[in-house]
């Protein structure tokens, strides 16, 4: 979507300009979900060939996962307004996959090539032992394992998690008015998750990003506010678009902010440059400030969806495998885990699960029917 030679774009050429959000071009995707219809730039050849049984996990697009999401936990201590009401039904623990599970499954998710993984909920610190099983997994040599948390629990757990082979963290955040910040959540303290920012930096969990899920009439006043707080903190802060992935299912498009709206209202203050590389696979588009103080990235999954460079997969608190946030299929891992079934078994689901990936999530089509699942039950 970027220019991508020696001298990086800008949006925005001065300070009070107005934006130029015509000079940030969408990128190319396949959003269609019928049936395995394939996107710009691949081949009829490629979506009729057999799934390969060895090498790297890859669909019948050419896209390869490198990316897993593992979920450890539906439970969560807090009640976000766009995720889940106050009387949230929880899975039984007997239910959600042991550590023991989870492990066997990133060992063969290592073992095909995947480098990163995510730890996710519901919300991952209410999961008794994390500390525990992040020393576990850190011992299978991925490059990265994050966590992605609502930081209500991460002073106290961030140096040991930090000891025991977590290399980052990104923390929700959905307004810096300590007011409003309770109104959305329901629980929970702007002061405590503050403090657990510098706390996690402190320990050297960096690069810290802050997650904001922005909701149209809510906390849409506060794009600048949040790019102010980037460029003073150094803290990366990421706009998500509204999914429909509340298990309310209130979801409405009229209460989207479209990623395009935040860009040319950051931009009309203080210009961006675009520091995405060609081989860009993560779901932000990355923004860093032309004077170089901070950046921000963009998580447009409605407006703008990256399936195209989509990487992931990931693996639900209760074992089932899932190629796509927005998809209704599933793959139970758990299954087989307690059937007795060995890592050959479960290689060869994770393979069948990625082949079997749409290329796109259809969201803008008529067709398209929001996930059954919310995203508390499938994991962020």
């Amino acid at each position: 979507m970027s220019d991508h030679g020696d001298h990086p774009r800008l949006v925005g050429a001065t300070e009070g300009s107005p934006s130029a959000s015509a000079a940030v071009s969408p990128t190319a995707i396949a959003v269609s979900v019928r049936a395995h219809r394939a996107p710009a730039g691949a081949t009829a050849e490629r979506a009729a060939t057999a799934m390969p049984t060895s090498g790297p996990l890859v669909d019948r697009y050419g896209r390869v996962h490198s990316d897993l999401r593992i979920s450890l936990t539906d439970r969560c201590n807090l009640r976000c307004v766009y995720c889940m009401p106050e009387d949230m039904t929880f899975q039984p623990h007997e239910q959600l996959l042991s550590f023991d599970e989870i492990v066997t499954v990133a060992r063969v998710g290592r073992e095909l090539g995947v480098n990163s993984i995510r730890l996710t909920g519901g919300e991952p610190l209410v999961r008794r032992g994390v500390v525990d099983l992040v020393a576990r997994l850190s011992t299978l040599g991925f490059d990265d394992i994050a966590m992605t948390t609502n930081a209500t629990r991460l002073a106290a757990l961030a140096k040991p998690l930090r000891a025991a082979g977590l290399s980052r963290v990104n923390i929700s955040c959905d307004s810096l008015r300590a007011e409003r910040f309770a109104t959305i959540r329901r629980r929970g303290d702007l002061a405590t998750v503050l403090h657990a920012m510098d706390v996690a930096e402190a320990v050297g969990l960096r690069p810290l990003k802050l997650n904001v899920v922005l909701l149209r009439g809510v906390n849409d006043d506060e794009i600048l506010d949040f790019a102010a707080f980037a460029r003073q903190t150094g803290r990366i802060v990421r706009f998500i678009e509204f999914m429909p992935l509340d298990a309310q299912g209130q979801w409405d498009r009229d209460r989207l902010v479209p990623g395009r709206d935040v860009i040319e209202l950051i931009s009309s203050r203080w210009p961006l440059r675009d520091v995405d590389g060609p081989t860009h696979l993560a779901p932000a588009e990355r923004f860093a400030f032309a004077d170089g103080r901070g950046e921000i990235g963009l998580i447009s999954s409605v407006t703008e969806a990256f399936c195209g460079t989509c990487n992931r997969l990931r693996l639900t608190a209760d074992g089932s495998i899932r190629n796509c946030l927005f998809s209704n299929e599933e793959h139970s891992v758990r299954a087989i885990l307690r059937a007795g079934g060995g890592d050959e078994q479960i290689a060869m689901l994770l393979r069948r699960a990625v082949w079997a990936k749409f290329p796109g999530h259809a969201i803008n089509e008529p067709q398209f029917l929001r996930p059954v699942r919310s995203m508390s039950m499938i994991g962020g």
